[in-house]
Order: structure tokens, then C-alpha cells, then sequence
């Protein structure tokens, strides 16, 4: 039997060795999940500022991450195909990779010429782990990927049974420290989201306690809990360097967890994981939720993530002008509501946990830029690039529809002579019915390709 000292030696802390330092690349992060995932052909992700291609390997039956570039001549992999043999092949010159990296087709070589043994053929590949719906990447030193632990829901995990979890995603422009301080930051949803999932009527004093922490992150209370105490204690967790949820238990609604992997892709741009675990006091609420479209849903989280996209994006601009002067003193920050907020940046500071250190933010995107939806979610979900397809195929199809039922007006007056008052009553309806369906199709297209600029907290009217 091993030892406990054996075993803690197979177990790494995510961060590295180095007590006054977090090594952001020793950790597992989150890059898609399962079910957007396309195994017909490879997809280009970055993270770290380093471009990868997941890819699905029909050979052994997972997926695989790699390095987006050939070894050859650097070109990206993603832009290639799985072949025929269940290669990844280059698009440049057809070298094909199985998923352990090995090269293992040079169409340009002689069989005298063994090239492909070379270690220099073979493309870089990172490990991976597929777990509750989500598919990790481990971008540090390979050898460490099995003894760090991947960052899963842990409430989740230890109780796995009644839990109806509701999923979406979104790439951000702003940093992956910009996202985790402000969903840790509880006191903004009255304002921000008032009329999405906040009231301004439920703002009031704060106080949070931090209960623990370390380099691997920290533990909060929240006593009194949201609503001004109507729904009970809030605890939140924040696993370094990519982790938090919120967990709250109520009379009301039973147990639900508010949970976010912020990943870091470059500087000023990361991709949100949302989830949102519930188990419901009631069925009725479960009952709704499985039955609700996913793309739907994406549409009403989209919405919802836009209430701050914009002032997000400009604040963080705002930060990097100060330069290194601490937090707490570029900030005014004189209530307990911003203790998380103080707790997480003193943890970046102490641990010199920026993905980034030294580089610039790009210059501040048009607003336009900064609520669309098309690039940084459908096109790569799933769910909604199919549901979108469908909607403009039906949009098409009304058109049809219209265009038919007025032709036949005149058909039928020939033939028939003089119409029926139900048949002309028909015959004017279904074009009048089948236009308002495409109008309505049209507003709910673009809602897949771009955001409002007025946020709903900002439209006058009943508050």
C-alpha cells in the first residue's frame, strides 16, 4: 500500500512549485464544450496567446488538442481536415498527425527518406480531459497534467443526483481578470442587470466576509444573501486561476449556483463558460427548463452578459492608464460589498497571477463591435448555428408561402369565376400571416448576430 507521503508526491497544486508565484499555464481550462464541438472537422481556439485545433480522433475515440501549426512550414492545422486514415492533415503540403502528435504521413518523401521519425515532424500535442460536459486543456508541462486536479463543480460532483444545469458561453472583450472580479462582485446585479436578472429595488449594504485563502484561491460568505435577505446565505468560491461559483440554498427556489470559467485566450479577450446548477424546490421549474430550446436560451444569456459588455471593455482601459499603482488606491473602495473584489486582486498581485504581464490592451472597439454575437458565440455553438440555418430557411419559406397565395388569386378568378367570401378571406390572410411571420423571423434572426446598444436598465419607461 502507498504511503500518504507517496501520494501527495502524485498530486500537484494547480500554479506550480513556487509558493510566491502562480504559473497561470500549470492549470486545466475549459475550451468547449462536448456537445459544440464538430467531430467532422478540426476548430481553431487560443488560449494564453497560443493557438490550438481541437480535434476529434475517430482512431481512439477522443478528442485531441494540439498546437495550431505544422512543424513543417507553421501552417495552422485547423484549416486542415481529418482524413481518411483519421489524420490530422496540414493544408499546406498534406503532412498528417496522429493524436499523439507523430507524424505519420510526408506525402513529399521518398520511402528511403524516413523524415517522419524525426521528433522534428511531430506537432505538439497538450493533454486533455473530458469532464462534466466540458473539454479541458492542460497548456504547462505535460508530465504535471495528470497530478494537478481538473477544475470541476465540486457540489456538483459530490452530489450528483436532481441537478438540471442550464449552459452557454461567450467569447469577451476583456480580460479574464476583468470577468472574474466582476461576476465575484455580487453588488452590481441590482444595477447593472435591472431588468434582465436584477432590481434596483434589492440594492442595499453588503457584507462580505473572506473565511479563507491561499495561493489556489479563496472562500466567502455572504450572511445576509441577495434580495436583502430574503433568499438566505450566499457562499462563493473562487478556484485559481479560472473558477468561481456562488451557491445559495433558499426556501423558495432550493438550491442554485451561479458558476463561471473565465478563460484567459490574450490580452484584453477571454471565453466565458457559464453554468447554472439548479435543484428546484418544485418540479415545475425543472419540467420548463428541459423543455426549453438551448439557442433560446443562449439568446436570453446574451442579453444579459451585454448589460455590462460595454462599460466592462472601457473600465479596464481605464485601469491600464494608472499603471502600477495598487487597486485599492486607483479604486475608491470604502464598503464591504468590494471585499471579494480587494480579496481577488490582492491575490493577483501577491501571487503575480496576470496572464499577461506587460502587454497593452488594443485600442477600444466601436460599439457594434462590442455586441456581436455572430463570431464570438453562434457561429462556433451548437445549437444556435443550426437554429439560426433553420430560421432563415423557414424566413425563406414564408416568402414562398406569400407569394404563392396572392398568385392564386388570379388563377383562381379564372377558372372559378367569382370567389367564395371564405375562400377570398382565406387567400387574404395567409399572405398577411405568412408576412408577419417573416417580419418576426427577421427581428428574431439578428437577435443571433448582434445585441441591443440600449441596455434595458437605461429604457424609460415603468422601472
Amino acid at each position: 500500500m502507498a504511503s500518504s507521503t507517496e501520494r501527495e508526491s502524485k498530486v500537484l497544486p494547480a500554479g506550480g512549485p513556487d509558493p510566491e508565484r502562480f504559473d497561470v499555464a500549470e492549470a486545466w481550462y475549459p475550451v468547449a464544450y462536448l456537445e459544440d464541438l464538430d467531430k467532422s472537422r478540426p476548430s481553431r481556439f487560443t488560449l494564453l496567446d497560443r493557438g490550438l485545433v481541437i480535434w476529434w480522433d475517430p482512431n481512439q475515440s477522443s478528442w485531441r488538442v494540439f498546437e495550431d501549426k505544422c512543424p513543417h512550414r507553421l501552417a495552422p492545422l485547423s484549416e486542415g481536415r481529418v482524413n481518411e486514415a483519421g489524420l490530422l492533415e496540414c493544408p499546406y503540403h498534406g503532412w498528417a498527425f496522429s493524436g499523439s502528435g507523430s507524424c505519420e504521413q510526408i506525402p513529399q518523401a521518398s520511402d528511403d527518406v524516413q523524415a517522419q521519425l524525426s521528433n522534428r515532424s511531430c506537432a505538439v500535442a497538450l493533454p486533455t480531459s473530458a469532464k462534466q460536459g466540458l473539454l479541458f486543456v492542460y497548456p504547462g508541462k505535460a508530465e504535471h497534467a495528470p497530478k494537478v486536479e481538473v477544475p470541476i463543480i465540486g457540489p456538483v460532483a459530490d452530489q450528483p443526483d436532481g441537478w438540471v444545469i442550464l449552459n452557454t458561453f461567450r467569447d469577451l472583450p476583456y480580460d479574464a481578470l476583468t470577468l472574474l472580479e466582476n461576476v465575484l462582485d455580487a453588488s452590481h446585479i441590482p444595477y447593472t442587470h435591472h431588468k434582465t436578472i436584477g432590481n434596483r429595488d434589492n440594492a442595499a449594504p453588503m457584507e462580505m466576509e473572506v473565511t479563507e485563502s491561499s495561493k489556489q484561491g479563496f472562500q466567502g460568505l455572504w450572511p445576509e444573501g441577495p434580495r436583502k435577505g430574503k433568499l438566505g446565505t450566499q457562499y462563493t468560491t473562487f478556484v485559481a486561476p479560472s473558477l468561481m461559483y456562488h451557491d445559495l440554498t433558499s426556501k423558495q427556489f432550493g438550491r442554485t449556483m451561479t458558476v463561471v470559467y473565465a478563460v484567459p485566450m490574450r490580452k484584453g479577450e477571454c471565453r466565458l463558460f457559464a453554468r447554472f446548477p439548479f435543484k428546484f424546490s418544485s418540479k415545475l421549474p425543472s419540467f420548463v427548463i428541459k423543455r426549453t430550446p438551448r439557442w433560446w436560451s443562449h439568446i436570453g444569456n446574451n442579453r444579459v452578459l451585454e448589460d455590462d459588455q460595454i462599460f466592462l471593455h472601457i473600465q479596464e482601459r481605464e485601469l491600464e492608464k494608472i499603471g502600477d499603482k495598487p487597486y485599492a488606491q486607483a479604486c475608491y473602495l470604502p464598503t464591504q460589498a468590494d471585499q471579494y473584489v480587494l480579496q481577488f486582486r490582492k491575490w493577483v498581485s501577491d501571487y503575480k497571477a496576470d496572464p499577461f504581464p506587460g502587454q497593452a490592451l488594443s485600442r477600444e472597439l466601436p460599439k457594434d463591435a462590442l455586441l456581436d454575437r455572430y463570431n464570438s458565440h453562434t457561429k462556433h455553438c451548437g445549437s444556435c448555428a443550426p437554429a439560426l440555418k433553420r430560421v432563415q430557411t423557414v424566413r425563406k419559406g414564408t416568402l414562398i408561402v406569400s407569394a404563392v397565395a396572392w398568385s392564386a388569386v388570379p388563377t383562381l378568378t379564372v377558372l372559378g369565376g367569382e370567389l367564395t367570401p371564405l375562400v377570398a378571406g382565406l387567400l387574404t390572410a395567409i399572405p398577411l400571416a405568412a408576412f408577419a411571420c417573416w417580419l418576426w423571423l427577421g427581428s428574431l434572426e439578428q437577435k443571433f448576430y448582434k445585441g441591443q446598444e440600449l441596455a434595458p436598465r437605461n429604457v424609460l419607461g415603468k422601472s
